[in-house]
């Protein structure tokens, strides 16, 4: 089969799986509303979790950074890395109780570099079996051996680690999953970890800036302090990019050899900038955060009664599984028909069969809007 064949069939079967993948042309995104093709939505897909990519902190860091460029000219090897990159990464770093902090352009690069320095073919790599692609891809790909244990499951990862392994262990898991919502049991599993005389890398992306004191996630509210832990700045930050956080060594060691660090061009100034005032603004975000749980313990309360499954989440992220694929997305728009903008989610992004509504909640929504998507489902849920 040549080039064009197998792509126009590859194309067909996920047309016919219900699993095609579009990318619709945003006007507007204010956390709270979207405007799609003209028409505006109440935005329930939005992982700014606290509304801060339209603060105005943020949007003045960003000009002020631009003022030094608007790229930072080369690699952080060569000539990018800037006064202003260090003193983030010392704040960053000092914030976590870390020695160090690296920056990367992205969590998917950051996640490929460090799983791909450190797995060698006698090492074992151990992973939540629903960990996100980044780490999942950069798993597989490693020379190491892969094994999952299940999801959430300490006893599972337990029984991996009683086996015989000839070189060095990494257990590898999220603070809090994307899909699911749920948080993983970190203390128990650094516990087995340690006992196993292993690493423990976390990817808190979606834990960062909303849980712990001052946002400092999932690891410092469970007293879990992880040899490498993962951070990124497209959620609760509301602009992008990721930082490891590790010890000297470690972080010598990626500077020297990670080649996602070594090869990019490293984050431009306005960038940095703005996450300066990002890191500020999610210190400073405790009545944010407050609002967000009474927004989640809400449209708890009044989804209770659905006919789906709703995954027992305390996050932002609140999964409605609908199973397959025609009925998550006839759902999905079946509330954009009403006015509420939630994006269906199906396989191989979750498992097959469990297709679903990935609702998230924000700080910026208002208790009428919740009640307005709790009503469109329940009128969904009665036809």
């Amino acid at each position: 089969m040549n080039w064009s064949a197998r792509i126009q069939q590859a194309l067909s079967e996920r047309q016919q799986q219900h699993a095609w993948r579009s990318r619709p042309q945003v006007q507007h995104n204010s956390t709270r509303e979207i405007q799609v093709e003209g028409q505006r939505y109440l935005h329930f897909s939005s992982n700014d979790y606290l509304g801060l990519s339209q603060h105005p902190a943020l949007i003045a860091g960003w000009q002020q950074g631009a003022k030094a460029g608007a790229g930072a000219g080369a690699s952080g090897h060569v000539t990018g890395y800037r006064q202003q990159q260090a003193e983030l990464e010392e704040a960053l770093a000092s914030w976590l109780g870390y020695p160090r902090a690296l920056l990367f352009v992205s969590g998917f690069a950051l996640n490929q570099a460090i799983i791909h320095l450190l797995a060698g073919k006698d090492d074992r790599l151990l992973a939540d079996k629903l960990s996100h692609a980044s780490l999942l891809e950069a798993a597989s790909l490693a020379p190491a051996q892969l094994r999952r244990f299940a999801h959430n499951q300490p006893h599972s990862l337990q029984r991996l680690l009683a086996q015989p392994a000839s070189g060095a262990t990494l257990v590898i898991t999220e603070g809090i999953f994307s899909m699911d919502g749920d948080s993983a049991p970190l203390a128990e599993i650094a516990q087995a970890t340690a006992a196993a005389e292993g690493w423990l890398l976390v990817d808190d992306a979606h834990g960062i800036g909303v849980t712990g004191d001052q946002g400092r996630g999932s690891c410092w509210q469970q007293g879990v302090k992880p040899q490498l832990q993962v951070i990124t700045f497209g959620k609760a930050f509301g602009v992008s990019g990721a930082a490891l956080l590790c010890d000297d060594a470690t972080a010598d060691y990626m500077v020297q050899f990670a080649r996602h660090l070594i090869y990019s061009t490293a984050l431009p100034p306005a960038q940095i900038g703005a996450l300066h005032a990002a890191l500020l603004a999610v210190q400073q975000a405790d009545g944010a955060r407050a609002t967000l749980q009474q927004n989640i313990a809400h449209f708890r309360r009044g989804a209770a009664s659905l006919p789906w499954q709703l995954l027992p989440s305390e996050s932002a992220i609140q999964p409605l599984v609908i199973g397959e694929n025609s009925a998550a997305l006839a759902l999905s728009r079946q509330l954009a028909q009403a006015g509420c903008w939630v994006s269906a989610i199906r396989p191989p992004t979750v498992p097959p069969g469990t297709a679903r509504l990935r609702i998230t909640l924000t700080a910026a929504h208002r208790t009428e809007d919740i009640d307005r998507l709790l009503e469109v489902l329940h009128d969904a849920a009665s036809e």
